[in-house]
This record gives C-alpha cells, sequence and structure tokens, in this order.
C-alpha cells in the first residue's frame, strides 16, 4: 500500500512542541520546506516513538510516504506514514540556507493568509522575546496531560517517559509589514534550551539569562525567520512555529 502513495521530501525547518492526542497520544507538527520551495506540514509525527535512523534533526533532508489528511483542508499538510519517513545525506549546509529561504518569505501574517496559505515564512522586525512563571496549575495540568499521552500507544512501541512541561511560558513580540503580534513561542528547541541550559549553568536564572541574549541580541542581529503556520479549525489564527537562525541577505545577492 505504501508503494502507492506520493513521496515528499523536504529540509526539515520545525518542530513544534509536542502535544498530547487522545487519537495517537503524543505527537509533534513538522514542517519542511522541498526543493521546488514549497512549505510542507508533516503530522502526526510521534517523534519520540522515532527509532534512531529515522529521527530527524532541523535541517536534515528527509523523505516520507503520505496520504491526504481527512479532516484537515490546508493545502501543505501532509498525513505521514511513520514507517516511511528516511532521514537522508546531508544537512542543507549552513551558507545555503539565506539564499534558499529568502525568496519564499511573506511580508507578513495577513498577506500569507489572504495568499491562500496555512504556513509561511516572515523575516520578523523589532523583535523581543519574553517570558513568565506559568501558575501552579498550569504546569500541574500540563504534567497529567504528557503523562497520558506516554502512557497511550501500539502493542509494539517503545515505553516513553511522561515529558516535563516547561515551567515558563516563552513568547515574542514582533512586527512584520502590517501590524505587531505577541506569539506564544511553540518551538520544541526553544523549550529544550531551557531545561539543557538550566542543567549546564544551574539555575532558572541563568537559564533564562542565556535564553534572552540569544534571542534578543544574537539571532536579531545576525539574522532571525520565523515559521508562524494557522489551525485547522481556526484558521484565522496563527501560531509561531520555528524560530530560525537564518543570516541576514542583501536583497541584491539574490540576483
Amino acid at each position: 500500500m505504501n508503494a502507492t502513495l506520493p513521496e515528499c521530501n523536504v529540509t526539515i525547518l520545525v518542530k513544534a512542541l509536542p502535544q498530547p492526542s487522545a487519537k495517537h497520544g503524543e505527537t509533534v507538527c513538522c514542517a519542511g520546506v522541498t526543493p521546488q520551495g514549497e512549505l510542507k506540514r508533516l503530522f502526526p509525527v510521534r517523534f519520540r516513538h522515532l527509532s534512531g535512523d529515522k529521527a530527524f534533526k532541523r535541517w536534515d533532508r528527509v523523505a516520507f510516504r503520505y496520504r491526504q489528511p481527512t479532516n484537515d483542508r490546508r493545502p501543505e499538510s501532509c498525513h505521514v506514514l511513520e514507517d516511511s519517513i528516511n532521514v537522508g545525506g546531508r544537512q542543507m549546509p549552513r551558507k545555503e540556507r539565506a539564499a534558499f529561504l529568502e525568496p519564499l518569505l511573506s511580508e507578513s501574517v495577513s498577506a500569507a493568509y489572504a495568499a491562500g496559505k496555512s504556513l509561511a515564512l516572515i523575516r520578523p522586525r523589532n523583535t523581543r522575546f519574553r517570558f513568565k512563571p506559568k501558575k501552579p496549575e498550569k504546569i500541574e495540568e500540563e504534567r497529567k496531560a504528557y503523562e497520558k499521552a506516554a502512557s497511550q500507544g501500539e502493542i509494539f512501541d517503545k515505553e516513553l517517559a511522561a515529558l516535563d512541561p516547561s515551567p515558563y511560558e516563552f513568547r515574542f513580540e514582533f512586527e512584520d509589514d502590517e501590524r505587531a503580534h505577541n506569539y506564544a513561542n511553540n518551538d520544541w528547541e526553544a523549550h529544550a534550551m531551557f531545561w539543557n541550559g538550566r542543567r549546564r549553568e544551574g539555575s532558572d536564572e541563568a537559564a533564562l539569562d542565556w535564553m534572552s541574549k540569544t534571542f534578543n541580541e544574537e539571532y536579531p542581529g545576525k539574522g532571525m525567520l520565523f515559521c508562524v503556520g494557522n489551525m485547522a479549525r481556526r484558521p484565522q489564527t496563527w501560531l509561531l512555529l520555528g524560530v530560525l537562525r537564518v543570516d541576514k541577505i542583501e536583497q541584491q545577492s539574490l540576483f
């Protein structure tokens, strides 16, 4: 059956924060771009169930077979067959990323929506990364949801340890060509960055200071893209799915 389904090749740009799912357990919404410059949404990817040769990273080149989703009409969406995922070849080299992605950028979230897109890349301006502690009841609610999701699975699935929710909410204030926005940061790498920083630095304060310097100084100074996407049931509601460190590029260098 798999051989009759279409195959797609993408460079992975986004792994969003895992979400508990009543049907699939713990899933991750991923996004990538084809060699032809088409953005694709990959789901439901049970990323922590993937074996070593299928687990992919940002900028990896990934092939997979898919079918059209039955309950999602967004044009970029692909229902991925988990067993067909294949990570192959080298990552997209850093020096190639800016020139490849720059022509794909949308001027604003509104412009992307007006063009019929449900996934888009934008280069934000006047960004400000912020964080605030979550309320204890919110953390406990997320912890229980992750525990339930980790316990779900198929008979031959490996057993998963429940994810530990981040004790902080991470957000970005930014502007595009039309207006200002304030989005929660749903990039899994940002939340992993907090935990890695706390283990390395030994405190929340030091980890958050490192994140602030990265997202408020280093990334804006060198170049940063946002991958945004809308919700299937509420297409006018857009989310920040991924934060990409991609060099700034002079427009004339594209030609």
